[in-house]
């Protein structure tokens, strides 16, 4: 049974007290992702990595999204990302790392799929859950066995993270359960003045999460979809590969969730979202009739409206996020959770969406939608 909610705080997988930040200065430190070895640059990757090895929190681009990190090894900094955050103790964190060879300090043992997998994908946005290391707290992993590891693929991340010697426990830079940030501006909106620094690197790249595989001797299992697809852990992993990650399995309990972004609501927008499956001419009619729906019931509608969905609004009042070209997935991926947080801040009230249809990052896609449009 989950233990009562606290107002001074809850307790993280160690039994400690996470007491909730106290209002504090937030630092912007830029960094220009296209010279991050500039001088401007590398004052701030210096400043925010002196802040991560003293045990404070700072907010980092990645090519997925923006992370709130903190150093992994020292459990009282990582206790100040779920309280920045207000994350629940049972929902364990990925770890980051600067260089490859750097995985052998957060993990007990490495399979030969682990191998194949960094190979391949490293850096990159590929989460690997393994076997933890006896010097990862246990706060970091909610108390459970594996550990999740990753070496992103941004410059400005990599440069962080080797600037700083540490490996660095990294969730979303956001509230919990809200939409994921990609850009700075959306860290700020959440946690200015919780966390003591937000580098600010521009917007990131792919704008989902990595893809979390838990890695075994005769196969591997995917527990979120994410950039890398299904296939592409297929064509490189020794045995079986199967896939968990549709939010189905996810579970909010206090004996953790089984990885990262498991749990059934997430990436929410305050608005209530309202998600149109289908394909074709039928999908933009069913969008259509959402719209108006929506409309004539008082709502104040947003719409995530991509290029071939035009005319199926005409004449609709609602604010409208241009959500670009249907049948470029890798757009719509990037822009999705901006478009949320643009809405969100125009107040809507509903917000209608078309779920893209199609393997590879559409998986990604109508997971986090999935679970955004949670009641």
């Amino acid at each position: 049974m989950r233990p009562a909610a606290n107002r001074g705080g809850s307790r993280d997988a160690e039994g400690c007290r996470l007491e909730k930040n106290r209002h504090m200065k937030t630092l912007r430190l830029l960094v220009d992702a296209n010279d991050p070895e500039s001088r401007a640059s590398r004052q701030s990757i210096r400043r925010a990595a002196e802040i991560l090895r003293t045990g404070g929190t700072v907010a980092f681009p990645t090519e997925t999204v923006y992370g709130l990190g903190a150093n992994a090894l020292n459990a009282a900094a990582v206790g100040k990302i779920f309280a920045a955050k207000e994350r629940p103790a049972w929902d364990p964190l990925i770890v980051h790392i600067g260089e490859a060879k750097k995985v052998r300090e957060v993990v007990a043992e490495l399979p030969e799929n682990a191998r194949r997998l960094m190979d391949v994908f490293w850096p990159g946005p590929l989460t690997l859950l393994l076997p933890k290391s006896a010097e990862v707290p246990h706060i970091v992993t909610a108390g459970l066995p594996r550990v999740g590891v990753r070496m992103p693929a941004h410059p400005v991340a990599l440069a962080l993270l080797r600037a700083a010697e540490v490996a660095v426990a990294a969730p979303s830079a956001n509230t919990f359960g809200r939409t994921s940030p990609t850009r700075a501006d959306h860290v700020a909106e959440d946690l200015d003045g919780r966390i003591d620094a937000i580098v600010d690197g521009g917007e990131t790249t792919h704008g989902v999460e990595s893809t979390v595989v838990g890695v075994g001797a005769k196969g591997c299992v995917i527990y979120r979809p994410g950039v890398i697809s299904l296939e592409q852990i297929r064509a490189v992993c020794v045995g079986e590969v199967t896939a968990r990650g549709n939010g189905d399995e996810a579970e909010e309990q206090p004996g953790g969730a089984a990885s990262p972004g498991m749990s059934l609501r997430h990436y929410a927008p305050r608005a209530r979202l309202v998600l149109i499956d289908g394909d074709g001419e039928e999908q933009k009619a069913a969008f259509g009739e959402a719209a108006r729906e929506c409309e004539e019931a008082g709502e104040a509608l947003g719409l995530m409206l991509p290029d071939a969905f035009q005319t199926a609004v005409i004449g609709r009042r609602a604010r409208v996020f241009r959500w670009g070209n249907w049948m470029d997935e890798e757009e719509l991926a990037q822009r999705m959770f901006a478009g949320l947080r643009w809405l969100d801040a125009g107040g809507a009230t509903a917000i209608v969406c078309p779920v893209p249809p199609g393997r590879g990052i559409a998986v990604a896609i109508r997971d986090r939608l999935r679970k955004a449009a949670r009641r």
